[in-house]
């Protein structure tokens, strides 16, 4: 079993910056690809970023060079430092751990957290 819990969700202007956070325990956090998913009003639940657990990093399109994906082996947490926010940014993030070594596909990731609400206001 895995729990994983984030934070860092919030209300912030266009052109802003978020940090979330994503602490993980349980399984060994690793061994595990780790991945930040969103889900907008009314849209199907959609990749954003993963991290291996080496470190190798993929991006969602719309991510690149705003989004930046980390994490910190030692104390089992995984950041989303989001930059530029703009309003079609704004939805529920939840953190995903992978047994595989790197995935995009939300049904290959077995363990999501409760997710953190991101509002971007215009």
């Amino acid at each position: 079993q895995v729990q994983l819990v984030e934070s860092g969700g919030g209300l912030v202007q266009a052109g802003g910056s978020l940090r979330l956070s994503c602490a993980a325990s349980g399984r060994s956090f690793t061994s595990a690809a780790m991945g930040w998913f969103r889900q907008g009003p009314g849209k199907e639940r959609e990749f954003v970023a993963a991290i291996t657990r080496i470190g190798g990093t993929y991006y969602q399109d719309s991510a690149k060079g705003r989004f930046t994906i980390s994490r910190d082996n030692a104390k089992n947490i995984v950041f989303l430092q989001m930059n530029s926010l703009k309003p079609e940014d704004t939805a529920v993030y939840y953190c995903a751990s992978s047994r595989y070594a790197w995935t995009n596909d939300k049904h290959e990731y077995d363990y999501w957290g409760q997710g953190t609400q991101v509002t971007v206001s215009s």
